[in-house]
C-alpha cells in the first residue's frame, strides 16, 4: 500500500489511535462526509465470535446488525458530517421481489415445495400467508427497518445517500446464480428513491445546495447497454466545488460490472466544470483485498471477479479523473492504491459478518475484524483528509485507524 502521510495501527488484535503526526492543509474545511457499507445480517452464517449465539430476536427478524451499525451511526452523528454515503448491502435481500416468490434458508424451496431454481412468479398467490412469506414483503420489511435506523441521522444535519449492493439487486437462487433482477431494482427505487437526490431536502439538512444533479440512464438509453431503468441506481451531483458519483455495480445483465461509459462521461463533464476533486461510491471493489497471509487464499469477489478488462477500463476512468473510489462488499477495512495512483477505500465492515474468520492470521490483524468507517474532510484548496475509525469485534473503544492527507 502506498499512501501520502499515512499513520496506521499495527498492533495485533487491538485498535490504537494513530500517531499525532499528520500533515494537513491550513485551508479551511468546507465539507465533510462519512462512508460505510454492509450492515445487513446473515440468518445462518452470522459471526458468532462478535455477536454471540443465537442472534437476538430483533436481528433474526430484521436481519440487521443493530448493535454495530447503531453504534457507528451514533458516532458519525457526533462527527457531524454533512453527508453519509452507505455503500450497499443494507438489507439481506438476495431473493426475488416478485409477488408470489418465496425462498427459504437453503434458497431451493419455494412455499414449502421443491421447484425450479428460477421459477416464474405465481400471480395466483392471494392468501395472507403467501403474501407474508413472499420475498417482496421481506425486502420491504428489511428496507423499512434500515430506514428507521438512519432516520435520526437525517434529522441531525447529515443527508443519507444510498448505494445499491448485490444483496439489494441480486437473486441468489435464480439461474445462473446471483443475478440482478428488474423487480429488485424496482424495490430499491421504491424504498430509496426519495433520497436520490432530493435537492430541497439536501439543502435543508446540510445547508448546502447540490448542483449539476445527474441521474443514470433510463431503460434502453444506457451507453453501457443496460436494459433497465438506472435513474435511481446511479447518480451524481456537485457540492462546494466537489463532485460525487454513485454507481450500481450489479445492474440487470451486468453483474459485477461498473457502468464505465456513463461514469467516464460524467467524470469528464465534472472535470471540465473545474471541480476540485471527484469521489465515486459503488458497492463492489475494483480490486479485491486479499486479506489472508497466504496470498492465493482470498478469491476475487469484486469487479475483478467478472471481467478484468472491464475492471481495468473502470479504473482507467477513476485514474483519469483523479477520483477516490469508496466501496464495500468485502466486510473489512482496507485502503490501497492499486496502481500507485488513485485510492480505493473499502469500508464494508458496517455490521455484516466479518469476511475474516475469528483466529485466522491476516495481513492487518488489528483492523481486519473491526467494525469501521471513514470520515472525510474536504478543504477549500481541494485537499482531502481521510480519517478511518473503528472498534474491534468485542465492541471495545472507538479509535482512529488511519490518517491520510491527499493534497
Amino acid at each position: 500500500m502506498h499512501c501520502h502521510n499515512l499513520s496506521r495501527v499495527t498492533a495485533a488484535g487491538l485498535l490504537f489511535a494513530a500517531t499525532a503526526a499528520f500533515a494537513q492543509s491550513s485551508s479551511p474545511v468546507v465539507l465533510t462526509f462519512s462512508t460505510v457499507g454492509d450492515s445487513r445480517q446473515d440468518p445462518i452464517t452470522y459471526d458468532q465470535a462478535s455477536v454471540g449465539t443465537p442472534l437476538t430476536g430483533q436481528d433474526a427478524m430484521w436481519l440487521q446488525n443493530t448493535k454495530a451499525f447503531g453504534r457507528i451511526l451514533r458516532t458519525i452523528q457526533t462527527q457531524k458530517p454533512q453527508m453519509l454515503f452507505f455503500n450497499g448491502d443494507m438489507i439481506h435481500g438476495y431473493g426475488w421481489a416478485e409477488f408470489g416468490y418465496t425462498t427459504n434458508a437453503d434458497q431451493t424451496k419455494i412455499n414449502g415445495s421443491t421447484k425450479s431454481a428460477d421459477p416464474v412468479a405465481d400471480a395466483s398467490w392471494t392468501t395472507r400467508a403467501q403474501v407474508l412469506n413472499s420475498d417482496l414483503l421481506a425486502f420491504y420489511k428489511q428496507y423499512a427497518y434500515w430506514r428507521g435506523l438512519v432516520a435520526p441521522v437525517l434529522e441531525t444535519g447529515t443527508y443519507v445517500l444510498p448505494v445499491a449492493g448485490n444483496h439489494e439487486t441480486q437473486c441468489k437462487a435464480c439461474k445462473p446464480g446471483k443475478v440482478a433482477k428488474q423487480a429488485n431494482e424496482e424495490a430499491w427505487a421504491a424504498n430509496m428513491g426519495d433520497l436520490i437526490v432530493d435537492a430541497t431536502r439536501f439543502a435543508a439538512v446540510t445547508g448546502t445546495t447540490p448542483g449539476n444533479i445527474a441521474y443514470g440512464p433510463a431503460a434502453g438509453s444506457s451507453p453501457d447497454g443496460l436494459t433497465t431503468d438506472q435513474r435511481k441506481l446511479s447518480y451524481s451531483f456537485d457540492a462546494k466545488g466537489f463532485h460525487f458519483v454513485v454507481i450500481n455495480t450489479d445492474a440487470v445483465g451486468a453483474d459485477s460490472t461498473a457502468p464505465t461509459v456513463w461514469l467516464s462521461a460524467d467524470l469528464a463533464a465534472a472535470k471540465a466544470r473545474g471541480v476540485k476533486k471527484s469521489f465515486v461510491f459503488g458497492h463492489k471493489p475494483a480490486y479485491t483485498y486479499a486479506y489472508d497471509v497466504a496470498p492465493t487464499v482470498t478469491a476475487a469477489g469484486g469487479l475483478d471477479a467478472a471481467d478484468t478488462a472491464k475492471r481495468n477500463a473502470f479504473w482507467d476512468a477513476i485514474e483519469a479523473a483523479g477520483a477516490i473510489y469508496f466501496c464495500g462488499h468485502e466486510h473489512v477495512y482496507n485502503i490501497s492504491q492499486p496502481r500507485n495512483g488513485a485510492y480505493q477505500v473499502i469500508v464494508g465492515a458496517g455490521g455484516s459478518p466479518f469476511d475474516v474468520k475469528s483466529g485466522v492470521p491476516t495481513k492487518h490483524p488489528a483492523t481486519d475484524r473491526s467494525y469501521s468507517w471513514a470520515t472525510v474532510r474536504l478543504h477549500a484548496d481541494g485537499s482531502v483528509d481521510l480519517l478511518g475509525y473503528g472498534f474491534d469485534e468485542h465492541f471495545g473503544p472507538t479509535a482512529l485507524i488511519d490518517q491520510i492527507y491527499i493534497p
